[in-house]
């Protein structure tokens, strides 16, 4: 009897590779990845990426290469699994593994799925700000050139985005999870007059979706229900918000007021 064919095996529990790359000649890895494609694949949108002037310490070294063939892409192990957290963490167990053997990897993070908690610095930002502010991609088609120009995703499809999302972004996932005040990335940052009176524009009269609309008895009623009982404001920022921000009214028991003060005489002092 002859063996099955590679179209006709059970490929069910296999649910994707830990590759690692090198420079060809080289015994020492750069980057350890993971992927449900083909390698080969994966390392075309790799280059694809870097050529078009992706910011990594990885891209940068695809960059510097003489040519693609000069990288060489390797299967470090098939993870046979029906799971993706199976195939994060054999990623986390590589990544962890090549380091403590002295390889220099590029990689930004410890690996796994979902949001790999890496922060960008503030330079970071800034350049990215400043090299994206007013530019169009060259070859890349804007507005009614655009081939998805007027089309919308499917129900569906923003369903399953949906479900396979949740929780990515959410509570200790978030790289920002639990900072206040200074800790915070967008901590003292103001929108400028000129944002605020364009984001009023767009959501003035006729142009807010909720225009001439009026909730019906049934909703107030549901409201009110819900409600009933939650003390308002709900947290200490808030009421400080609406009863000493917006009244301009200062206490010097309240520490968010504190706060405040103390941002605005640096702003001063620096100016």
């Amino acid at each position: 009897m002859s063996s099955p064919s590679h179209s006709d095996r059970d490929w069910s529990p296999f649910v994707g590779v830990i590759y690692g790359v090198s420079e060809m000649g080289s015994t020492e890895f750069r980057y350890v990845g993971l992927t449900t494609k083909k390698i080969a694949r994966r390392k075309s949108e790799h280059f694809k990426v870097a050529e078009a002037g992706r910011k990594t310490p990885f891209a940068d070294w695809l960059r510097k290469l003489p040519d693609r063939e000069a990288a060489y892409f390797q299967s470090l192990e098939l993870v046979m699994s029906d799971s993706l957290e199976d195939l994060g963490a054999a990623e986390v167990r590589w990544i962890a593994r090549l380091r403590s053997q002295g390889h220099r990897l590029l990689n930004l993070n410890e690996g796994g799925l979902g949001n790999h908690g890496y922060e960008w610095t503030q330079e970071q930002r800034d350049a990215a700000a400043a090299r994206m502010r007013g530019v169009k991609r060259a070859g890349y088609p804007h507005g009614p050139d655009h081939p998805r120009w007027g089309s919308t995703h499917s129900d569906e499809l923003k369903a399953h985005w949906s479900e396979t999302r949740k929780g990515m972004n959410s509570g200790a996932a978030n790289p920002n999870f639990g900072k206040f005040g200074a800790d915070h990335p967008s901590f003292g940052r103001e929108t400028s007059a000129e944002t605020r009176a364009l984001l009023s524009a767009q959501k003035r009269g006729p142009l807010n979706p909720n225009y001439g609309k009026s909730a019906s008895a049934e909703t107030r009623a549901k409201r009110s229900a819900a409600m009933k009982g939650i003390p308002r404001p709900t947290s200490v920022r808030s009421a400080h918000t609406r009863h000493h921000t917006n009244k301009g009214v200062f206490k010097d028991t309240c520490r968010h007021c504190i706060d405040d003060m103390q941002v605005k005489n640096s702003g001063e002092n620096e100016s």
